[in-house]
């Protein structure tokens, strides 16, 4: 499946060439996506498995895109990001109800940010996950603050982004200073044919894109739903005790709960964590429901073509 997938040639040219040539490559309704990846998943179809990569490699070149800042070979990490994609492929299961691409995001991320990680070498950059997430957020959280510039931050800078990223002081100066090498996120880039730019133009963007944030936003109504419906198992006690355990931000404690039921507050815990696996009983069924519902529709349109 690799060796048939259009590849980079060095120079920004054969960038643009990469860029045009996935274009021509169909983006897929959602009933072609789950036929595909059914096909693949129950019949090992490569064909099957080929278009589902080939119309996602627009998505590996935007997110490989936002890693460019960091002075490695555009080729190299479209190509980690390709293999990212591939492994989301073989393990997608389109019964859960999500799209492929929320799904590969992930798995291309995460496989460019380990081939950065080895580039940069894991001796000198560390590879505990705080030093990690200071590696692939610094620059971020210096544009923030409007400290992109070359050389030490000041002191305030230092102890706002420790801060945010939970690490220390002495991580947030050696890793900008270990940093300090790249090229100026000044420098000018020819990105497509007929456009260009400056390296910071394609630094990686925090925020999610109009379609992850509608993917997110109908998932967590979903989950709400769900939780909300799952309550109903409940009795009063046992629903008032879970959502001030489980579901507020300022969890109450045992104590002012055993106070309020006249209980004790071993008893208070164990109907908190019995009203827990309730819930989550509910919501498996719920679940295990849907998912039977949704191949009951396809199985359905499937026989009436």
């Amino acid at each position: 499946m690799a060796n048939t997938l259009p590849s980079i040639r060095a120079g920004e040219n054969g960038l643009n060439r990469y860029l045009e040539e996935i274009r021509k490559f169909p983006m897929l309704e959602p009933q072609q996506e789950y036929m595909l990846a059914k096909r693949y998943q129950e019949h090992d179809d490569r064909n099957a498995a080929h278009q589902l990569v080939t119309s996602h490699l627009r998505l590996v070149a935007k997110i490989a895109m936002g890693y460019r800042g960091y002075g490695l070979p555009i080729g190299e990490v479209v190509s980690e990001g390709n293999v990212g994609l591939m492994q989301a492929v073989k393990k997608f299961d389109p019964e859960r109800g999500f799209r492929l691409a929320t799904y590969a995001m992930w798995w291309i991320k995460a496989s460019i940010q380990e081939y950065i990680l080895r580039s940069w070498s894991l001796v000198k950059m560390g590879t505990t996950a705080n030093q990690k997430r200071l590696f692939f957020n610094l620059r971020r959280l210096k544009g923030k603050i409007q400290a992109i510039e070359d050389g030490d931050l000041k002191p305030e800078q230092v102890t706002e982004i420790a801060t945010k990223l939970n690490v220390s002081e002495e991580e947030v100066i050696s890793m900008n200073r270990r940093l300090s090498g790249d090229a100026s996120l000044n420098a000018p880039i020819r990105a497509t044919e007929g456009e260009s730019g400056q390296w910071q133009d394609w630094l990686v963007d925090d925020h999610d894109s109009q379609e992850e944030m509608l993917v997110n936003q109908d998932e967590l109504e979903n989950r709400r739903d769900m939780l909300s419906s799952a309550m109903d198992v409940l009795n009063d006690r046992e629903k008032r005790i879970f959502v001030a355990r489980r579901l507020s931000e300022d969890p109450e404690t045992l104590e002012s709960l055993s106070g309020e039921f006249n209980i004790s507050r071993e008893r208070v815990r164990q109907i908190e964590v019995r009203a827990f696996e309730k819930v989550q009983d509910a919501v498996q069924k719920q679940v295990t429901a849907n998912a039977k519902a949704v191949r009951a529709v396809r199985e359905g349109a499937d026989d009436s073509e």
